[in-house]
Protein backbone atom coordinates (compact mmCIF):
# COMPACT_ATOMS: atom_id res chain seq x y z
CA UNK A 1 0.00 0.00 0.00
CA UNK A 2 1.07 3.60 -1.21
CA UNK A 3 0.25 6.92 0.60
CA UNK A 4 1.39 9.79 0.25
CA UNK A 5 2.54 12.16 3.13
CA UNK A 6 2.81 15.73 2.97
CA UNK A 7 4.33 17.64 6.44
CA UNK A 8 4.19 21.71 6.62
CA UNK A 9 6.26 24.51 8.43
CA UNK A 10 8.52 23.64 11.08
CA UNK A 11 7.16 19.80 11.30
CA UNK A 12 9.94 20.19 8.38
CA UNK A 13 12.71 20.16 10.70
CA UNK A 14 12.56 16.50 11.16
CA UNK A 15 12.87 15.77 8.41
CA UNK A 16 15.78 14.54 6.24
CA UNK A 17 16.97 17.56 3.50
CA UNK A 18 15.28 15.40 0.60
CA UNK A 19 12.06 15.36 1.99
CA UNK A 20 11.36 18.81 3.60
CA UNK A 21 9.04 21.12 1.82
CA UNK A 22 7.53 17.98 -0.65
CA UNK A 23 5.16 14.97 -0.65
CA UNK A 24 6.69 12.26 0.78
CA UNK A 25 5.89 8.68 -0.93
CA UNK A 26 4.98 6.27 2.50
CA UNK A 27 4.92 2.36 1.44
CA UNK A 28 2.99 0.52 4.67
CA UNK A 29 2.00 -3.20 5.32
CA UNK A 30 -1.78 -3.79 6.30
CA UNK A 31 -4.00 -0.26 7.34
CA UNK A 32 -1.83 1.65 9.56
CA UNK A 33 -2.97 4.82 11.24
CA UNK A 34 -2.25 8.36 10.62
CA UNK A 35 -0.16 8.71 13.89
CA UNK A 36 1.62 4.97 12.75
CA UNK A 37 2.46 6.89 9.56
CA UNK A 38 3.58 10.38 10.55
CA UNK A 39 5.61 8.93 13.21
CA UNK A 40 7.51 6.37 10.83
CA UNK A 41 9.16 9.54 9.54
CA UNK A 42 10.43 10.97 12.79
CA UNK A 43 7.81 13.50 13.40
CA UNK A 44 6.59 13.05 17.05
CA UNK A 45 2.75 13.33 16.97
CA UNK A 46 3.23 15.84 20.30
CA UNK A 47 4.21 18.32 17.40
CA UNK A 48 0.96 18.17 15.67
CA UNK A 49 -2.39 19.98 15.42
CA UNK A 50 -4.16 19.17 12.25
CA UNK A 51 -4.43 16.25 9.88
CA UNK A 52 -6.41 16.26 6.58
CA UNK A 53 -6.55 13.26 4.45
CA UNK A 54 -7.98 13.41 0.99
CA UNK A 55 -9.46 17.19 2.15
CA UNK A 56 -10.69 15.95 5.34
CA UNK A 57 -9.36 16.40 8.73
CA UNK A 58 -9.09 13.04 10.46
CA UNK A 59 -7.82 12.12 14.25
CA UNK A 60 -4.34 10.12 14.99
CA UNK A 61 -6.14 6.69 14.99
CA UNK A 62 -7.61 6.91 11.26
CA UNK A 63 -6.72 4.32 9.78
CA UNK A 64 -4.90 4.96 6.22
CA UNK A 65 -5.92 3.17 2.89
CA UNK A 66 -3.64 2.73 -0.42
CA UNK A 67 -3.52 5.93 -2.42
CA UNK A 68 -4.40 8.52 0.40
CA UNK A 69 -3.28 11.88 0.51
CA UNK A 70 -2.26 13.03 3.96
CA UNK A 71 -1.92 16.66 5.68
CA UNK A 72 0.48 17.41 8.35
CA UNK A 73 0.48 20.41 10.38
CA UNK A 74 1.71 22.29 13.47
CA UNK A 75 0.07 24.01 15.87
CA UNK A 76 -1.80 27.28 14.44
CA UNK A 77 -0.52 30.68 15.89
CA UNK A 78 -2.28 33.21 13.55
CA UNK A 79 -5.23 31.71 12.11
CA UNK A 80 -8.69 29.89 13.11
CA UNK A 81 -8.67 26.62 12.54
CA UNK A 82 -11.78 25.77 14.84
CA UNK A 83 -14.12 24.57 12.54
CA UNK A 84 -11.81 21.15 11.86
CA UNK A 85 -11.38 18.08 13.76
CA UNK A 86 -8.28 18.57 16.39
CA UNK A 87 -6.31 15.82 17.28
CA UNK A 88 -6.68 16.09 20.84
CA UNK A 89 -9.62 16.82 23.16
CA UNK A 90 -7.88 20.18 24.36
CA UNK A 91 -6.05 23.00 23.09
CA UNK A 92 -2.47 21.75 22.30
CA UNK A 93 -1.51 25.70 24.00
CA UNK A 94 -0.67 25.08 27.65
CA UNK A 95 0.80 27.47 29.69
CA UNK A 96 2.26 25.00 31.92
CA UNK A 97 5.46 23.66 31.23
CA UNK A 98 7.20 20.36 31.96
CA UNK A 99 11.03 20.49 31.07
CA UNK A 100 13.41 16.97 31.05
CA UNK A 101 16.71 16.39 32.41
CA UNK A 102 18.53 18.52 30.02
CA UNK A 103 16.83 21.48 30.04
CA UNK A 104 17.50 22.95 33.66
CA UNK A 105 18.31 26.21 33.00
CA UNK A 106 15.61 26.97 30.28
CA UNK A 107 13.54 25.66 33.41
CA UNK A 108 14.36 28.27 35.24
CA UNK A 109 14.46 31.37 32.88
CA UNK A 110 10.48 30.55 31.90
CA UNK A 111 10.18 30.58 35.49
CA UNK A 112 11.90 33.87 35.47
CA UNK A 113 9.98 34.89 33.39
CA UNK A 114 6.40 34.26 35.09
CA UNK A 115 5.43 30.14 33.83
CA UNK A 116 5.03 27.30 35.46
CA UNK A 117 8.00 25.22 34.73
CA UNK A 118 8.09 21.67 37.03
CA UNK A 119 11.41 20.06 36.26
CA UNK A 120 13.30 17.14 38.56
CA UNK A 121 16.64 15.83 37.50
CA UNK A 122 14.90 12.74 39.12
CA UNK A 123 12.40 11.90 36.72
CA UNK A 124 12.88 9.11 34.22
CA UNK A 125 11.39 9.13 30.79
CA UNK A 126 8.25 6.76 31.91
CA UNK A 127 7.53 9.86 34.77
CA UNK A 128 8.14 12.53 32.25
CA UNK A 129 5.16 11.33 30.12
CA UNK A 130 3.19 10.13 32.92
CA UNK A 131 3.09 13.80 34.57
CA UNK A 132 2.43 15.35 31.55
CA UNK A 133 0.02 13.34 30.58
CA UNK A 134 -2.10 13.76 34.16
CA UNK A 135 -1.46 17.40 35.23
CA UNK A 136 -2.03 18.27 31.23
CA UNK A 137 1.61 20.02 30.83
CA UNK A 138 3.37 20.52 27.94
CA UNK A 139 6.55 18.22 27.77
CA UNK A 140 9.66 20.22 26.18
CA UNK A 141 12.53 18.19 25.52
CA UNK A 142 15.91 17.45 22.91
CA UNK A 143 14.20 13.53 22.96
CA UNK A 144 12.25 12.72 19.81
CA UNK A 145 11.50 9.19 21.32
CA UNK A 146 10.53 10.61 24.40
CA UNK A 147 8.06 12.54 22.22
CA UNK A 148 6.70 9.51 20.67
CA UNK A 149 5.73 7.68 23.32
CA UNK A 150 1.47 7.02 23.18
CA UNK A 151 0.70 9.12 26.80
CA UNK A 152 2.34 12.01 25.81
CA UNK A 153 -0.05 13.86 23.95
CA UNK A 154 1.41 17.44 24.48
CA UNK A 155 4.90 18.45 23.94
CA UNK A 156 7.56 20.03 21.71
CA UNK A 157 11.62 19.25 20.78
CA UNK A 158 13.18 22.24 21.44
CA UNK A 159 15.31 22.95 18.51
CA UNK A 160 18.09 25.70 20.26
CA UNK A 161 20.81 24.12 21.83
CA UNK A 162 21.60 27.80 24.11
CA UNK A 163 18.92 28.35 27.14
CA UNK A 164 18.67 31.97 26.10
CA UNK A 165 17.58 31.34 22.39
CA UNK A 166 15.49 28.41 24.04
CA UNK A 167 13.34 30.22 25.71
CA UNK A 168 13.13 32.85 23.11
CA UNK A 169 12.07 29.87 21.03
CA UNK A 170 9.52 29.05 23.71
CA UNK A 171 7.92 32.04 23.82
CA UNK A 172 7.20 32.37 19.85
CA UNK A 173 6.49 28.62 19.61
CA UNK A 174 3.52 29.26 21.58
CA UNK A 175 2.97 32.83 21.33
CA UNK A 176 3.64 33.56 25.03
CA UNK A 177 5.14 37.21 24.27
CA UNK A 178 2.48 38.95 25.82
CA UNK A 179 1.80 36.99 28.88
CA UNK A 180 5.62 37.29 30.36
CA UNK A 181 5.30 38.40 34.29
CA UNK A 182 8.76 38.57 35.13
CA UNK A 183 9.90 37.99 38.80
CA UNK A 184 6.37 36.01 39.50
CA UNK A 185 7.68 32.95 40.14
CA UNK A 186 10.54 31.43 42.18
CA UNK A 187 13.38 30.42 40.08
CA UNK A 188 14.12 27.54 42.14
CA UNK A 189 11.22 25.73 43.03
CA UNK A 190 8.43 27.12 40.56
CA UNK A 191 6.60 28.23 43.73
CA UNK A 192 4.76 31.83 43.16
CA UNK A 193 5.91 34.89 44.42
CA UNK A 194 4.47 37.21 46.70
CA UNK A 195 5.00 41.03 48.00
CA UNK A 196 6.42 40.99 51.51
CA UNK A 197 6.55 43.75 53.88
CA UNK A 198 10.32 44.78 54.61
CA UNK A 199 10.14 44.28 58.35
CA UNK A 200 8.98 40.84 57.89
CA UNK A 201 12.38 39.48 55.93
CA UNK A 202 14.85 41.60 57.77
CA UNK A 203 16.38 38.79 59.81
CA UNK A 204 16.45 36.79 56.23
CA UNK A 205 17.97 39.79 54.30
CA UNK A 206 21.75 41.12 54.60
CA UNK A 207 22.16 44.81 55.83
CA UNK A 208 23.51 46.18 53.31
CA UNK A 209 20.59 44.98 50.76
CA UNK A 210 17.86 46.08 53.62
CA UNK A 211 19.33 49.38 53.73
CA UNK A 212 19.29 49.94 49.56
CA UNK A 213 15.99 47.87 49.16
CA UNK A 214 12.51 48.55 50.11
CA UNK A 215 10.46 45.95 47.84
CA UNK A 216 11.22 42.28 48.65
CA UNK A 217 9.33 39.69 47.62
CA UNK A 218 8.86 35.59 49.67
CA UNK A 219 7.98 32.47 47.84
CA UNK A 220 4.77 30.61 49.21
CA UNK A 221 6.76 27.10 48.33
CA UNK A 222 10.12 27.42 49.61
CA UNK A 223 9.89 30.71 51.47
CA UNK A 224 12.84 32.09 49.55
CA UNK A 225 13.24 36.25 49.76
CA UNK A 226 14.29 38.21 46.32
CA UNK A 227 15.01 41.57 45.92
CA UNK A 228 15.98 43.41 43.45
CA UNK A 229 20.27 42.91 43.93
CA UNK A 230 22.61 43.38 41.22
CA UNK A 231 21.16 40.02 39.44
CA UNK A 232 18.68 41.61 38.60
CA UNK A 233 19.44 44.02 35.94
CA UNK A 234 21.00 40.68 34.14
CA UNK A 235 17.62 38.85 34.47
CA UNK A 236 16.04 41.79 33.50
CA UNK A 237 18.44 42.29 30.39
CA UNK A 238 17.92 38.08 29.72
CA UNK A 239 14.22 38.49 29.52
CA UNK A 240 14.44 41.84 27.26
CA UNK A 241 16.64 40.31 24.85
CA UNK A 242 14.63 37.09 24.48
CA UNK A 243 11.65 38.98 23.64
CA UNK A 244 13.30 40.63 21.32
CA UNK A 245 14.59 37.54 19.38
CA UNK A 246 11.22 35.56 19.94
CA UNK A 247 9.92 38.74 17.65
CA UNK A 248 12.92 38.53 15.22
CA UNK A 249 12.21 34.92 14.56
CA UNK A 250 8.56 34.76 14.01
Amino acid sequence: MLVTLRFYAELNDFLPPAHRQTAIAHACDGTPSVREAIEAHGVPHTEVDLLVVNGESVGFDAPLSDGDRVAVYPVFESFDVASVTRVRPMPLRDLRFLLDVHLGRLARYLRLAGFDAFYSRDLDDAELAQISSEQRRVLLTRDRGLLKRRSVTRGYFVRETSPPRQLAEVLRRFDLRRHVRPFSRCMACNGPLDAVDKREVAAEVPERSRTHFDAFLRCRSCRRVYWQGSHHVRLTRLIADALGDAVRGA
